[in-house]
């Protein structure tokens, strides 16, 4: 799982070369907001260059190139700059529907296919929540393409589309319909088996408010943050991290439930009784502290 996503301007070779060294699991190399229309070509240019050149591997930041919305008709060419690089997934802006997922899985499938790479090699993200179509059709994003691993949400776009001056509240806190987008990303990605994003904070000078906040993502089910500054990822990392005890206890968990085999129900670990859902929760802990739950050994 990727605990921290950094936003990088895709127009910035040097923010670029900095981030990749930052400690950031995903950068995303942003051709969207962070790139002034006048200099999209120059950013696709420079996010193709440093895909070609950036390093990879397990101690690789992953790269995730975040495109133009559909609707703005730049998304053609971001996708023929950039997937000849074999980003490891595109971030689909203001997705509206699972249609858009559709859309752009058989995009990037042209492009990969005229780059001679391997079919659904390239992964998609979508901020599902940056329009009011999109959050009405959180449970249309499940099951429409194999590619689709994560869904993330956002505030500022949709404040916009609402209409709405803020997006919080005087006290500093989300206001309802926000509140709203934060808990429809969770429940759609537990819906469709994905990972669930959380939004960016925007006060990078915060780093108390910044923690806070990733334990609350933590406790309700966020698998990672999305980072504005690389001052940011090293209190995402942390908080993401689980903490040694809870992983023992999970893969003590995983350990019963794979010895009792396929049929085990309810089962009992110091004392206490747990079951399926428990299962579930440790496969998650497992995941979030690098550990494959398949792969583990079995204990009777």
């Amino acid at each position: 799982m990727m605990r921290s996503l950094l936003f990088v301007p895709g127009d910035s070779e040097h923010k670029m070369q900095k981030a990749a060294a930052c400690g950031a699991d995903a950068l995303i190399l942003d051709l969207e907001d962070s790139v002034a229309p006048s200099r999209k070509a120059i950013a696709r240019k420079m996010v193709a260059s440093f895909l070609a050149n950036a390093p990879r591997g397990e101690q690789a930041p992953k790269l995730i190139v975040r495109v133009n919305a559909l609707d703005t008709w730049l998304t053609e060419d971001d996708l023929t700059a950039v997937v000849a690089g074999a980003p490891d997934a595109i971030l689909l802006p203001k997705a509206s529907s699972g249609a858009d997922i559709q859309d752009l899985g058989v995009r990037i499938a042209v492009e990969e296919a005229e780059a001679g790479l391997p079919d659904g090699g390239i992964r998609i993200h979508a901020l599902m929540t940056e329009t009011a179509a999109g959050m009405l059709a959180a449970a249309s994003f499940a099951d429409k393409s194999v590619r689709l691993s994560a869904l993330a949400w956002g505030a500022e776009d949709l404040a916009a589309d609402v209409g709405a001056s803020s997006n919080k509240d005087d006290a500093g806190r989300y206001t309802d319909i926000f509140r709203m987008a934060r808990s429809l990303t969770i429940l759609a990605a537990a819906h469709a088996g994905l990972d669930a994003i959380d939004t960016v904070f925007t006060n990078f000078r915060d780093m108390d408010g910044l923690d806070a906040e990733c334990r609350a993502a933590v406790r309700d089910g966020f698998s990672g943050k999305m980072a504005i500054h690389p001052d940011q990822v090293s209190v995402i990392n942390a908080a993401f991290t689980p903490a040694p005890q809870d992983v023992e206890r999970a893969v003590r968990i995983l350990a019963l439930f794979a010895a009792a085999g396929p049929d085990a129900g309810v089962l009992s670990l110091d004392g206490k009784m747990i079951d399926k859902p428990h299962l579930r929760q440790a496969e998650r802990v497992a995941r979030r502290a690098g550990l494959d739950p398949d792969s583990l050994p079995r204990r009777g």
